[in-house]
């Protein structure tokens, strides 16, 4: 049955979300490209950058940062350790639980890798309208 006159059909590959999801993959791409220099992927970008934010973050809270379950970060942060770019040591109170924070590497990796993530903001924000964020930021509350 077609759609009433007054009803515009919908089409995935022109909305907003579809809008939203190429952005965003092109930003990861991006990211990831300038950051291979540095033996790193966005998601372990965003990692680190947690930590530095917050250094003894255990597994739980990086995880919910990065918007990944437990179980990957476990595996993130086991590659990160081999890399030698972070250091884990159990929590002094609930033995299970591990602090992590960044090793002298991981912040020296860090600091440079900051350098290559902002060339990649400056050129998404120069493709954005100014107050792009904002309204980036209005969605996210809006469907939260």
């Amino acid at each position: 049955m077609p759609p009433p006159e007054n009803d515009v059909p919908f089409t995935p590959h022109e909305s907003l979300g579809y809008a939203l999801k190429r952005a965003q993959q092109a930003l990861r791409l991006h990211m990831d490209r300038r950051l291979k220099a540095f033996g790193l992927t966005a998601p372990q970008y965003n990692v680190l950058c947690s930590l530095e934010a917050e250094p003894g973050a255990s597994n739980a809270q990086l995880a919910r940062r990065a918007f990944v379950t437990p179980q990957t970060m476990q595996s993130m942060l086991v590659k990160l350790e081999r890399a030698a770019l972070i250091e884990r040591t159990p929590d002094s109170d609930h033995g299970r639980i591990q602090r992590t924070q960044l090793s002298r590497s991981g912040r020296e990796t860090l600091s440079k890798a900051h350098q290559a993530v902002q060339e990649t903001e400056r050129l998404a924000q120069a493709a954005a309208s100014p107050d792009a964020m904002k309204m980036l930021l209005r969605v996210a509350e809006a469907l939260s």
